[in-house]
């Protein structure tokens, strides 16, 4: 293999798909960390006790206003996971992966008066002014400050689950580029990546173990904070500082501020930063190619009204609505998991923990669900590429053929969770945990998949960044939602689930749409 080797790709893949496994998606376990919040007597304040009719206190107290809270947190940290990634696609895009890692992670960088640091220096050449560059960390800035809160400090869980969110999805957007390592497995790899993500909601399940096994929370959260060392460590040794480019270039080599020399790493980055411009328009060329009006004008104009061509086509508007809709579902239901379980199961702790465990043990098997959509979609794009050999169909056409399965599939998985979810039945649910891991295992790696496949690689962070944000504002709703079924519904959910359900039912229209389009373009002779 040109460059460098297998094993120090296959040694970038592992260690990237155990940074997300362990860290990147953290707050969809939070079912299970609620449990445990609950047990602490967090916003316990809040319950009021069950009065009968003769002014005694009978049963058990009404927490409708406590449930709120937790939700209220959890509809914070899931927005700005999604809302975040626009502005960190463009750091991504703009100031390349080191500095985006940086950002995730506690990192200062202190240089004299004047100078700048070889960490400091931009791809562009430029150099950031500010005499001592702090990168302020986030993910084990969150994981300290819900070390040392307690239910008297409960209100720093606004802040913390925030920061912890946006630090995990800066882990993610920068290690997604490890699948342009591995050609034709780029596919696969990306959805691995996501299922990795969404398998991390697993480790609040293991922090609710160890806290019925007396290890305190703060124990736990602290040794997360402890982890950060493998971040810095996979940054410096294992991560390229600008982007890895697709198709890969001959002699790419990357990472390793320590592998090689200074001299000869800034002659390999240039190296690189030339061999991936031109990979870059060549690939724009092959796949979207301008219109005759756009070749004239300058390379710098000509991207950005590319971006904004593509930001507001009517494909990327279906795919945003398709990850909105099934998205919102997904965040519903884990944010009121607890309540819903309380309910159903009559207010007993001792089986809502035992359903809790049964939901955070199959969220951890999504990272190997996901990489069964990615699969199918690399395997439909090699077989597609054959036949556009001979029909002359263009590469873009192939791409989008080979998503619609994918694309249909996810939908119909979602609409089987939904179903499930919406009777009220105990032992039911574990079907719908089942149906819920592989239906966003699907979602998110297909949405990443689709993104890779639909646009030019060089508008990767920023599409998926504002698609994820888009959709965030959607995924607002999932608080009044349930503030409207534990208020005027009186906790009946029958009237909201079958609007969901028929709203899921409208995400097939996205497969259609982009199926129609590839049948009207498959047989069309590929642009030059």
């Amino acid at each position: 293999m040109p460059g460098q080797g297998l094993p120090l790709r296959v040694a970038t893949l592992l260690t990237g798909l155990l940074e997300c496994l362990g860290f990147a998606g953290v707050l969809f376990g939070w079912a299970s960390l609620v449990f445990v919040f609950k047990t602490e007597h967090y916003f316990e304040e809040l319950c009021e006790p069950d009065v009968g009719p003769m002014g005694n206190v009978t049963g058990e107290a009404d927490c409708k206003a406590q449930d709120e809270r937790f939700s209220l947190i959890f509809t914070l940290g899931s927005f700005m996971n999604n809302f975040m990634t626009f502005p960190a696609g463009f750091i991504f895009d703009r100031f390349k992966t080191t500095v985006a890692r940086l950002i995730a992670m506690d990192w200062a960088v202190a240089t004299p008066r004047g100078r700048t640091l070889a960490l400091s220096t931009l791809p562009s050449g430029q150099h950031f002014p500010s005499p001592v560059v702090r990168f302020r960390f986030l993910y084990t800035s969150a994981t300290l400050t819900i070390a040392f809160t307690s239910a008297d400090s409960a209100l720093l869980l606004f802040l913390a689950m925030p920061m912890l969110t946006v630090g995990g999805i800066l882990f993610l957007i920068t290690n997604l580029q490890v699948g342009n390592l591995f050609g034709k497995h780029r596919s696969t790899i990306i959805t691995l990546y996501n299922g990795a993500f969404d398998s991390s909601s697993a480790v609040f399940l293991v922090i609710k173990l160890l806290y019925e096994q007396g290890v305190s929370l703060r124990a736990s959260f602290i040794f997360l904070s402890v982890c950060s060392a493998w971040h810095v460590g996979r940054t410096f040794l294992l991560m390229p500082r600008g982007h890895i480019p697709y198709p890969l270039p001959p002699n790419y080599s990357y990472g390793g501020f320590c592998v090689r020399s200074l001299h000869s790493r800034t002659d390999t980055t240039e190296g690189e930063k030339n061999t991936a411009e031109s990979d870059k328009v060549e690939m724009q060329t092959k796949e979207f190619p301008p219109a005759k009006e756009e070749t004239v004008e300058p390379g710098r104009k000509q991207e950005h009204r590319s971006f904004w061509r593509y930001a507001l086509s009517q494909r990327f508007a279906c795919h945003l609505v398709w990850l909105s809709v099934i998205q919102l579902w997904h965040y519903l239901f884990i944010g009121t998991l607890n309540s819903l379980l309380t309910n159903l199961a009559g207010g007993d702790r001792a089986l809502v923990s035992t359903y809790t465990n049964a939901f955070a043990i199959t969220q951890f098997f999504g990272v190997l669900c996901a990489p069964w959509n990615g699969l199918l979609m690399d395997r439909l794009k090699q077989k597609y590429q054959k036949e556009a050999k001979n029909t002359g169909s263009s590469a873009t056409t192939v791409a989008l053929r080979s998503a619609v399965p994918s694309l249909a599939l996810t939908s119909l998985l979602c609409l089987g969770f939904a179903l499930c979810a919406s009777v009220p039945i105990l032992p039911l649910q574990y079907v719908t945990f089942i149906l819920q891991v592989i239906s966003r295992s699907f979602l998110y790696g297909g949405n990443a998949a689709f993104l890779t496949l639909a646009f030019p690689s060089e508008h990767f962070g920023k599409l998926f960044g504002l698609v994820m944000a888009l959709s965030a504002i959607v995924s607002l709703l999932q608080f009044p939602i349930f503030t409207f079924i534990r208020g005027p519904l009186q906790n009946d959910p029958l009237y909201v689930n079958v609007m969901l359900v028929l709203a899921t039912v409208l995400t097939f229209v996205h497969p259609i749409m982009v199926y129609w389009e590839c049948r009207q373009e498959w047989g069309s002779p590929a642009t030059a």
